[in-house]
């Protein structure tokens, strides 16, 4: 519990009950927690609080939770920050808009306490992974052809023009970069990008790549059919 208590989540739900219950489990756990009722006042404490996890529901008056991801995604000093949808909303649709506004997961309501902390813990690994990632003395930028990564400052630098990428297509883009020409697996994607604690759709690497190809370009990422991706100078 000691260790859970570095990290801090700010739920995101208008229904006072939700976040009384996720709250409660959360911090029964030892996690620091703070909860808002809305988009505008989620944009806010995420300012101030600059939490590692935000769990967000989709469905909310005046600002919904697929806007609300999307400011989030705006503000500089959340670039680490881990954003997940919690929603009784499963359709496809709704999980490629989530993803697309630059979620990480999207977990599904109702959810048992046991499962929704397993959850919170996995999701957190991505953070810590990332966090110490960025503390790597290895090459901060990374030259391929037209593009640079730039890992300290968090950009992609194409054709000179500097690009701000949502952190998982940033860390997609880094690691299918990191070996170009190579055939990356989708399992070898999952792994590496997502982590092997997350269970992640079916879709959720496809919506990734489609948004990476209409920013950097379709020839650079090709499709291997049936094995996976590869990126091409």
């Amino acid at each position: 519990m000691e260790e859970n208590s570095r990290y801090t989540i700010l739920l995101v739900d208008d229904e006072p009950d939700i976040l009384e219950f996720l709250g409660y489990n959360l911090r029964k756990e030892g996690f620091v927690v703070h909860t808002v009722q809305n988009g505008q006042e989620a944009l806010k404490e995420a300012k101030s609080i600059r939490p590692q996890l935000i769990i967000l529901d989709v469905m909310m008056p005046e600002m919904d939770g697929i806007e609300t991801c999307e400011e989030l995604k705006k503000i500089s000093n959340l670039n680490n920050t881990i954003i997940t949808f919690l929603s009784a909303r499963g359709e496809d649709y709704t999980q490629i808009a989530g993803f697309e506004a630059g979620a990480d997961d999207f977990i599904a309501k109702p959810i048992k306490p046991k499962v929704l902390v397993s959850k919170v813990k996995a999701l957190l690994k991505r953070y810590q992974h990332t966090d110490n990632s960025q503390l790597d003395d290895q090459a901060k930028a990374v030259t391929v052809g037209s593009i640079t990564i730039d890992k300290e400052r968090y950009i992609i630098i194409k054709d000179n023009n500097e690009l701000v990428l949502p952190r998982k297509e940033f860390e997609l883009l880094s690691y299918l970069i990191s070996k170009p020409e190579k055939v990356f697996t989708r399992e070898d994607i999952y792994d590496n990008v997502w982590g092997t604690d997350i269970v992640v759709g079916d879709r959720t690497i496809d919506v990734h790549i489609r948004k990476l190809r209409e920013k950097i370009g379709t020839e650079h990422i090709q499709t291997v059919k049936g094995v996976g991706y590869k990126f091409v100078k």
